[in-house]
């Protein structure tokens, strides 16, 4: 039987390789809207950061997610993503 390849992606906060199904997807539309994208399909570039607060905070810091939508990305666009992060974290915990 053949096993199968486990796709990896680049967390932007830590650096580190993880599985693509353990990781957040963040998308731009081709209309420019950035959102948090759970299911992994929505149309548009995307780019990946761990579930944690720590790793979203680092991409921020050192501009991994500008680089990787190669655009300059508004203030207030890190703050919604942030809070959907946070009600990520809060929905993962209360389904433990």
């Amino acid at each position: 039987m053949k096993t199968r390849k486990i796709p990896q992606r680049m967390c932007l906060g830590c650096q580190e390789s993880h599985p693509k199904k353990e990781l957040i997807r963040i998308v731009r539309s081709p209309e420019g809207e950035y959102s948090v994208d759970t299911t992994g399909k929505k149309a548009g570039r995307g780019a990946y950061i761990c579930p944690k607060q720590e790793c979203f905070e680092a991409a921020r810091k050192s501009r991994g997610l500008e680089r990787s939508f190669k655009n300059a990305i508004d203030p207030a666009v890190y703050e919604a993503l942030a809070q959907q992060l946070q009600a990520l974290e809060v929905t993962a915990k209360t389904e433990e």
